[in-house]
Parts: C-alpha cells; sequence; structure tokens
C-alpha cells in the first residue's frame, strides 16, 4: 500500500511523522557508551560527547547529560571516555606531569558519524590518528559545543592548519583559552546573569536561575574583551562563598561564561560554536546549566525554533556527582570500566 501511495507521489504525511528514527549510528561496545533517542525533536540526530578531563568529573557529567539528551529530546547519543589500561582513568597524569604520558580516547572514528561534538576535554596528549578525527570534524562545518577546560583541551602546538596557519584550539575556535582563575578557584562560585541585550536569544529560553561552584575563567587579558565575532550570552559573577545566596564579590568584575561563535575550516564551511565555561559535574546540579547547555545543543543543530521553556531537562535517574578537584584518594575518584557510569 505504501509503495504505491509513494508512486502516487500521496505519501501521507502523517505516515512519515509516525515513521521510526534511524537506529542508533554506533554499535554498542564496551569502550563506549550508547544512548538511543526516540520521538522528539532530536530524532535522527547523533551527538557524540567526550569525556576526558582529570578535575571536573566529566566522567560522570557526561553520561548524565547524554541520558537528559536522548530520553527527554530524542538524540542518539555517545560518550567516549579518556581511557588507561581499558578504564576509565580520571587520574591519569597530563604530559606536563609526566613526559611519557599519551591518552587515549576509544571511539573517535565516530565523530564521522557525529551532527554535533559536545566536548569536555583538558590538556590532552593524543595519538595522531585520534588527533586526526578531531581536525577532521573541525574541518566538517558541523557544530561544536565546549565545556569548561576544552578551551585548553589539547596539550602543545595543535596539529591543526587552516590557511596556511597554526589553529590555537581555544583562541581560534572556541573564541578564548583558560588566562587564569579570575574567581578563587575552589573557594567560591559563580552567579551567572543573563545578558540584557541577549535576553531573547533562543540558548536563554527558559533560563531563570544559572549557579554553579565552580569559579569563572578569566579567557581575555584585562582590559580587554572576547573576540570580535564572539556574542556574550552570559556574564559570571564570583561570589563570597559556595552557597547560591553567598554575595557577590564587590573585587570581581563578571566576565563572559557563555558565548556563541562560528568557526570555519578548510572546507570553508561555517560552524555553529558555543563555549560555556561552567560545567563541572555539580554545576550540573543545576536546572539552570543544564537548559543552557540542551538549549545550546539544539541552537548548535540548527534546531533553535524547536526550544521552548518547558522541555524537560530533569536528570534521568540519580545524578550525585563527586566533588571538583585532584585529591583522588579523599574523593573516592578511582578508574572504572566504562559500564560504571551508564
Amino acid at each position: 500500500m505504501h509503495h504505491l501511495l509513494r508512486a502516487a507521489g500521496a505519501f501521507p504525511l502523517w505516515l512519515a511523522a509516525c515513521a521510526a528514527p534511524p537506529p542508533h549510528p554506533v554499535p554498542d561496545d564496551a569502550r563506549w557508551l550508547t544512548y538511543s533517542g526516540g520521538a522528539g525533536p532530536g530524532a535522527g540526530k547523533h551527538i557524540v560527547l567526550v569525556a576526558a578531563e582529570q578535575e571536573y568529573r566529566s566522567e560522570q557529567s557526561m553520561p548524565m547529560l547524554a541520558k537528559v539528551l536522548a530520553t527527554h529530546h530524542g538524540f542518539h547519543c555517545t560518550v567516549l571516555f579518556a581511557q588507561r589500561g581499558g578504564l576509565v582513568d580520571p587520574t591519569q597524569p597530563t604530559r606536563q606531569e609526566d613526559p611519557a604520558t599519551v591518552h587515549d580516547i576509544p571511539g573517535l572514528e565516530h565523530l564521522a558519524k557525529a551532527d554535533l561534538l559536545i566536548l569536555f576535554s583538558r590538556f590532552l596528549t593524543l595519538p595522531e590518528a585520534q588527533l586526526a578525527h578531531f581536525t577532521e570534524y573541525f574541518d566538517s562545518g558541523k557544530p561544536i559545543l565546549a565545556l569548561r577546560t576544552a578551551n585548553h583541551g589539547f596539550l602543545g602546538p595543535f596539529p591543526y592548519v587552516v590557511n596556511g596557519k597554526r589553529v590555537r584550539f581555544g583562541e581560534d575556535v572556541l573564541g578564548g583559552t583558560f588566562l587564569g582563575h579570575h574567581g578563587n578557584w575552589h573557594a567560591d562560585s559563580t552567579r551567572g546573569s543573563l545578558v540584557p541585550e541577549q535576553v531573547a536569544h533562543p540558548i536563554l529560553r527558559g533560563v531563570t536561575d544559572v549557579w554553579g561552584p565552580s569559579d569563572v575563567y578569566r579567557t581575555f587579558p584585562v582590559g580587554g574583551r572576547l573576540p570580535d565575532g564572539c556574542t556574550a550570552l552570559v556574564m559570571g559573577q564570583p561570589l563570597l562563598g559556595r552557597q547560591p545566596d553567598d554575595a557577590p564579590n564587590p573585587a570581581k568584575e563578571p566576565l563572559p561564561v557563555a558565548w556563541t561563535k562560528t568557526w570555519t575550516g578548510n572546507r570553508g564551511i561555517p560552524a555553529r560554536v558555543f563555549h560555556f565555561t561552567m560545567g563541572s559535574g555539580a554545576d550540573f546540579a543545576n536546572e539552570g546549566v543544564r537548559r543552557i547547555t540542551v538549549n545550546a545543543a539544539y541552537w548548535c543543530l540548527g534546531l533553535e525554533d524547536r526550544i521552548t521553556p518547558e522541555r524537560s531537562v530533569v536528570c534521568v535517574g540519580p545524578y550525585a556527582p563527586l566533588d571538583t578537584g585532584f585529591d583522588y584518594a579523599r574523593l573516592g575518584v578511582v578508574p572504572k570500566p566504562v559500564a560504571a557510569y551508564r
């Protein structure tokens, strides 16, 4: 029956709308996590999330975010992790601490099947073949959503050249790299305020509260500003303590913590970029932080007309991330199999 209707040019729209979304494009494997989406604005779109840092518990927050995006919004999601010896290992040092360090992120080849990359990395040193998967993605014109330490996500000269010039990933692709802690590291927190001129921006739709116990990053010199082409959406005000009702620190002016821009690689295709310098595991306990990130995924994919304040960003199942930091024994951070984070 359906083939006759197609042949007659009369395939009903309601049947197309009810068609099942395509299957998840990444096979199940013990080296990564996959979450299949279903009905929803994201149906058929594939998001790859990379958790590859040592301080902010992205190994817990990225699976949480993937479940939110898949369950509530319909996106297929794949979570890739930095691993050592087959285990997710946030305790692995960077090359700054051990010159012999080489990181490993199994599954990066699946970036070729991604519609969006959500990147949370820090000081990575990767084999050439794995770095090539990133640079190919950055040339593709597909969007990038970068969280916190991603602006210093790769250590050393990044082997990526566009128009004969070596690319600085933080400054050039994302619009700013980590220059220092403007807030007081592990001693204060951040209250986000929406930029008044941008309150109608779709990424801010439904956002009424932004707070997190991570501090504000400085990404440009004192007296400077975000580079041309960046649009600040949220300013981060350092507070005097680590509670959401603490007073603002009068000695610390607010700095941008969320902005949009575009990036154009070697194929000449502009890609949407969203950078959010908040995003610790504990930050993601805040609904505003989750909503901005989910809304940004929609915007990155050109689905901003589907963003509504009512769309759920509630965590799927329990979410109790360990505290931020490098004191792994005290915090209880140990290498674990990928399946422990499902």
